[in-house]
């Protein structure tokens, strides 16, 4: 009998054995043992303190020195967590003072289109876990930028446009690559798409889950597929005058 028959007999079959191996595996299932805070309290200590020395080994003497030695300018106190970047091709890659990558964060550059596409990340701009850049000719990120987890950006489609091309296999034509511009102090959501060239305003917020294509006014609020307005920010000096609650940005 093969294994998936036995696996099969054993979960199917009256049998008083068959029946008594499916006892035997829900005991073991719901089968635990007592947790006395005496007991557990220290093995957790003990747990937190080798973890955070695991972590700040990763961090600080693989992830961070690897990181700088993809770039091609560092400013200071450039940090990452306990993940190397994944970076696939070569570019410019420009890390501005105090600039953090938090997590697992790829970028593609795809030099079909220039000879050295570039990728710079502002002062003070914090990317998150699962972030990822597709750079076939320039993304720009200001500073105190917050990029929340599993945002994608993108100024190439990685595809031509035209079916007939398309079929083709053919790349990109070069009026399908658009760089892509965030300025400073902008708050991009959770699961965000920014497409070839977007250009997302000063102080604005991009709600979760958004795609973003177009232009993003300075100090507004946008959600949606596509991006759409749905409120706006005070800008220094002025007071709130929202025109709707806006979605979580994350």
């Amino acid at each position: 009998m093969s294994g998936t028959s036995w696996r099969q007999w054993a979960a199917r079959s009256p049998h008083p054995l068959a029946r008594a191996a499916r006892g035997l595996r829900k005991r073991l299932v719901h089968f635990t043992l007592p947790a006395p805070r005496v007991v557990v309290l220290p093995m957790l200590w003990v747990f937190l303190a080798l973890r955070a020395v695991v972590f700040f080994v990763r961090s600080k003497f693989i992830a961070e020195p690897l990181l700088k030695a993809y770039a091609t300018r560092v400013g200071r106190g450039v940090t990452a967590g306990i993940y190397v970047p994944w970076v696939i091709g070569r570019g410019e890659l420009v890390l501005e003072d105090y600039a953090r990558f938090d997590g697992k964060v790829s970028i593609n550059f795809a030099a079909s289109f220039v000879a050295r596409p570039r990728l710079v990340i502002g002062a003070h701009t914090d990317v998150a876990h699962g972030t990822s850049f597709v750079v076939g000719r320039e993304i720009r990120i200001g500073a105190h930028v917050q990029i929340a987890a599993n945002v994608s950006f993108r100024d190439s489609g990685g595809h031509a446009s035209d079916p007939e091309l398309r079929k083709a296999g053919a790349p990109p034509s070069d009026d399908d690559v658009k760089a892509i511009v965030v300025h400073d102090n902008v708050w991009i959501g959770n699961g965000a798409m920014i497409l070839p060239g977007a250009e997302i305003g000063e102080g604005s917020i991009v709600a979760a889950r958004s795609i973003v294509s177009g232009t993003v006014a300075p100090y507004t609020i946008v959600a949606g597929n596509p991006a759409r307005r749905v409120g706006t920010l005070p800008r220094p000096g002025e007071a709130a005058t929202a025109e709707a609650t806006p979605p979580p940005a994350s």
